[in-house]
């Protein structure tokens, strides 16, 4: 199929895309966005809304606005707006800190509810590198050892000795979309709790914590929820385990009675149990009006449409790009893809810079790996069509227009 076949259908994709009014809610140039996984991009009112915080609750109202500007409970009524992005119930998600405490305090939380005389922690071996991190650290606070296991495998790993699992929803480097239901049913026949990290999935992909029957969940809210660098993250705590649920960091702003001030710890009831220290405010409002962007789109028509975008892309390498050049290591399967698409390229980082110095906008995981993230509220198919193009041009040595 010709370069001219491939644009004509991008043209008419896009224009029957039902989310294409999305786009305009962010600020874009002309450049082909394909980084949405690692950083999503700004939404066109948080700058205002910002001003506002800063001149006027932070300015004028000052200490006043943790009450009269809804501070204080930002972080559940935030988290109450994340609920129906992962499929959960309001009240069992807290937004602080980042996602590596939260990790953090999921792992331990999970060694602490699971019965008596369990040892062990089952980690994703094909982990983001910081989830095995913390997973250590925690196993040898508690005692636990810690397995590393491909999540494929885990249903034969678990046994009477599991107490927790710890487990990625998407692969952040194949985009691989693992089987949530199935492995957190397996956790729960042999006697284990499932801890899941969303974040390549959340605001991507339907989640269904709740229906599932998640025990606990973190993620981040940077990548396809768009708040902003270093925004923080959140902790899903389902409701059947809040009340006994045992944070290792229990700070001030989870106590029943934080202005208290007394020396003896007593948890809050529900997630709040999960927040820990004073709110970072500014992010954490940046990211609430970021939120907005999310009004009236329904995220099945978001992974409808993630599905589509990485279909064409991968159809549209297959047509551009010199054989044998690169190779998805993404699976075809609609069940086991998340929303991006990772190509084995084997000068994956100067084709990358070449790209990014052309308008397409990717990134890498060494040593071989070009990764392309489809953020459906912004990205279209023109874009995919333009971005297979220039992949090919750089691999074919085509030199970039003048």
């Amino acid at each position: 199929m010709s370069d001219s076949s491939f644009a004509a259908r991008a043209a008419a994709l896009d224009a029957a895309d039902r989310l294409a009014g999305t786009r305009k809610l962010f600020v874009l140039d002309d450049t082909v966005y394909l980084d949405g996984n690692s950083l999503g991009a700004l939404p066109a009112h948080v700058p205002a809304r910002m001003q506002e915080v800063l001149t006027r609750e932070w300015g004028e109202l000052r200490i006043r606005s943790w009450g009269e500007s809804g501070w204080w409970t930002a972080p559940e009524r935030i988290g109450d707006r994340i609920a129906p992005l992962v499929g959960a119930a309001p009240g069992q998600i807290v937004v602080s800190d980042s996602t590596s405490v939260n990790v953090f305090k999921a792992v331990v939380a999970a060694t602490r509810l699971a019965p008596e005389g369990r040892d062990e922690i089952l980690v994703d071996a094909t982990t983001f590198p910081t989830d095995g991190y913390i997973a250590a650290s925690a196993a040898r606070m508690t005692g636990h050892r810690l397995v590393p296991v491909a999540p494929a495998d885990v249903p034969g790993a678990l046994g009477p000795r599991t107490a927790a699992v710890l487990l990625n929803h998407v692969d952040y480097r194949t985009g691989r979309l693992h089987d949530l239901p199935g492995l957190t049913a397996a956790a729960h026949a042999a006697g284990a709790l499932a801890v899941w990290d969303l974040c390549h999935s959340a605001g991507a992909l339907p989640v269904g914590l709740d229906a599932h029957g998640v025990d606990l969940a973190v993620g981040c809210t940077y990548k396809y929820l768009n708040g902003g660098p270093g925004s923080p993250a959140y902790l899903y705590v389902a409701e059947r385990h809040q009340a006994a649920f045992d944070s290792p960091l229990p700070g001030w702003t989870s106590h029943a009675d934080p202005f208290g001030m007394t020396a003896a710890y007593t948890p809050a009831d529900g997630a709040l149990r999960g927040r820990a220290g004073t709110p970072d405010i500014l992010s954490m409002l940046a990211l609430e009006a970021s939120l907005d962007v999310w009004d009236g789109v329904s995220v099945e028509d978001v992974r409808a449409k993630s599905l589509a975008l990485t279909d064409f892309f991968l159809e549209c390498v297959a047509a551009y790009v010199p054989e044998g050049r690169v190779a998805s290591v993404t699976p075809v399967a609609h069940a086991e893809r998340g929303s991006q698409v990772a190509l084995r390229c084997a000068d994956a980082e100067p084709v990358m810079a070449e790209l990014i110095a052309r308008g397409v906008v990717g990134d890498l995981r060494r040593p071989d790996v070009l990764r392309f993230g489809f953020t459906p509220l912004y990205v279209g198919f023109a874009d995919v069509e333009r971005a297979a193009r220039a992949l090919a041009e750089v691999l074919d040595g085509v030199p970039a227009p003048e």
